[in-house]
């Protein structure tokens, strides 16, 4: 069994820290958790039941853990948020108390419902960052000559334009076959997205001909039920490998290290609703289940509109 660091001796009692350790083996030998995440879990714990000692007014043992309420837990978060700590570690340190509750309630040992009655706290939601037009046209257009072979870089480039020209996620634009690969006269796109949900896209006549484009350098044959994307040496294409294409983008563009493949699809959702589209239209092109995910755009676009008026007003 694990011998608990240090920092936990003088902060629970031998019993509750032979229970540490039995808890640790358990990450490490069942769950497979890696080394750097089991450091993670145990400092969490240690600040906690530090907390208790204090809170508390002695080392704590399986009896104060047994009686701890939901105010002793927020007791704790407020402590440390006291002390500086952001919302995504408080976070952190809790679902790591949760976890070592948790081993102790599946053994019969304690009640992890206090734990489990306190809300995490809410996380700062990081808005989404689209390219602007011009920087997704050029992402996009397969003209930066960056790749050895032509056809590599029209795949690429019908890759890009699927995302962009129709917000897709890459695994769904990788996930198309042949059959179903859309021509510069197909009007629209079945897709397949996260829980096998169906949607319908619309096709702009620029996506079929690039996807024609690349067709026709090809020089592989793409197989009807196969893949439409193919890497080198004819197999299916890796995600990877369009990431590391939009990085060399990225350095011959001179862009940010949030343009990713991803960002393309964001910049589809940013670029339509400020050309006037309504959100429920965006939420079925992008297949979101529900429209709250969707509305994030909103807060993007008026960061942007905000952003240009403190550039451009003569009193900002």
């Amino acid at each position: 069994m694990s011998e608990p660091t240090d920092s936990l001796l003088v902060h629970a009692s031998p019993e509750l820290m032979r229970r540490v350790g039995a808890w640790l083996d358990h990450l490490g030998d069942e769950r497979r958790l890696s080394d750097k995440t089991l450091v993670a879990y145990e400092r969490d714990v240690a600040q906690f039941l530090r907390f208790l000692a204090g809170h508390l007014g002695g080392a704590p043992g399986l009896d104060e853990i047994r009686n701890l309420s939901p105010a002793d837990f927020r007791a704790f978060l407020a402590r440390r948020r006291t002390a500086g700590v952001g919302s995504r570690s408080l976070a952190r340190g809790l679902a790591g108390i949760r976890s070592f509750l948790g081993y102790l309630e599946r053994r019969g040992e304690v009640n992890a419902a206090a734990a489990g009655a306190v809300r995490p706290p809410r996380q700062p939601r990081s808005l989404p960052k689209p390219l602007s037009v011009a920087d997704a046209r050029a992402v996009a257009s397969g003209e930066t000559g960056l790749e050895a072979e032509p056809w590599i870089e029209a795949r690429n480039a019908a890759v890009l334009t699927l995302l962009y020209g129709c917000g897709l996620r890459i695994s769904e634009a990788l996930a198309l076959t042949a059959r179903a690969a859309p021509l510069p006269t197909t009007r629209s796109l079945r897709v397949v997205g996260k829980g096998g949900k169906e949607r319908i896209v619309p096709l702009l006549p620029v996506v079929g001909e690039a996807i024609a484009a690349y067709l026709r350098l090809c020089p592989y044959q793409p197989q009807p039920e196969g893949p439409l994307f193919l890497g080198a040496r004819g197999g299916p294409l890796s995600p990877r490998l369009i990431q590391l294409a939009v990085a060399r983008l990225r350095g011959a563009l001179g862009l940010p290290d949030s343009a990713t493949p991803h960002a393309l699809r964001h910049s589809f959702a940013t670029h339509l609703l400020a050309g006037g589209g309504d959100l429920r239209s965006i939420q079925e092109l992008l297949g979101h289940a529900s429209l709250s995910t969707t509305q994030i755009y909103t807060e993007v676009d008026a960061a942007r509109l905000l952003e240009a008026y403190d550039r451009a007003h003569p009193r900002s």
